[in-house]
């Protein structure tokens, strides 16, 4: 599991407000009385998983540190369209300045963690479990990782060191399954998972003592194959074109594992919004 601490969080913070403050708000600070205040209501524009709430508080916070901040849901909720998330009071050009930074992680992490949700429902009572990939934005792994977790789906491989998968290209340059597989064992690797492209490749996997099978894009019936052939004797991972539309099929194939590149690599961003609101 993906551990999203503190340091990281302020890293991420200390960039992105670098990035769009830059030497300061101008147009808050000329249109704005430095006394002035505001009471806003962040709310979503449609129904959404909630992810980075937190997150966006703390960017409030940085720049408006004696405003009050009231989180009106969690990250892991699901919350229908018109739902409140947040509620803030203070001054009106810190808060003003913050809104884009804060907004842009809440939308994008509920974003991530909305689609992550959809592809979870959708094989909800198979006995598979959705898994991430390193597929994300450079720089933003952690933060993706902990929004696909948010959404229901189990963390996979956060870095090279953290997994041993030895893929078409490593087989390429080795020879053969079998030759990879060799190599690695005699490096002392542990919990060793193969790609397979073939039947016959999952065959030889197999016999070589695969710790794990990932299976890259097969088909429904190559998948059932694949899974008679194990027997259970070793996980198996379904991997590769994996979509709305077909990962119910392929969660029935008996797999244990579907890993999908799409809730990090391709999810967008949901609409969440900060309005002004009157003083109750």
């Amino acid at each position: 599991m993906t551990t999203l601490d503190q340091r990281t969080i302020e890293r991420l913070i200390d960039d992105a407000l670098k990035e769009d403050l830059g030497s300061g708000d101008q147009t808050s600070a000329a249109t704005l009385g430095e006394k002035t205040r505001l009471h806003l209501v962040m709310a979503t524009r449609e129904d959404i998983i909630v992810a980075g709430l937190d997150i966006a508080a703390q960017v409030f916070k940085r720049l408006a540190p004696y405003a009050h901040i009231q989180c009106l849901s969690e990250d892991g909720a699901r919350v229908a369209r018109g739902g409140q998330l947040m509620k803030l009071e203070g001054p009106a050009r810190a808060l003003l300045s913050a809104e884009r930074t804060a907004l842009n992680i809440v939308q994008m992490l509920s974003g991530i963690a909305t689609e992550t949700g959809r592809f979870v429902d959708a094989i909800a009572g198979s006995g598979a479990t959705l898994l991430d990939t390193r597929k994300t934005i450079p720089g933003l792994r952690a933060l993706s990782k902990y929004a696909t977790r948010m959404g229901g789906a189990t963390n996979h491989r956060m870095r090279l060191d953290d997994g041993v998968l030895i893929k078409d290209n490593h087989i390429a340059v080795a020879g053969s399954v079998a030759m990879a597989l060799k190599l690695a064992q005699e490096a002392g690797l542990k919990d060793i998972e193969v790609e397979c492209d073939t039947l016959e490749q999952v065959a030889q996997a197999l016999a070589a003592g695969a710790d794990k099978i990932l299976l890259d894009n097969m088909s429904i019936e190559e998948l059932k194959q694949a899974v008679e052939m194990s027997g259970g004797r070793i996980p198996l991972e379904a991997s590769g074109g994996v979509n709305l539309k077909t990962i119910g099929a392929i969660a029935k194939t008996g797999v244990d594992f579907i890993s999908v590149g799409h809730i990090t690599q391709s999810a967008g961003a949901v609409d969440i919004g900060l309005d002004i609101i009157e003083p109750q």
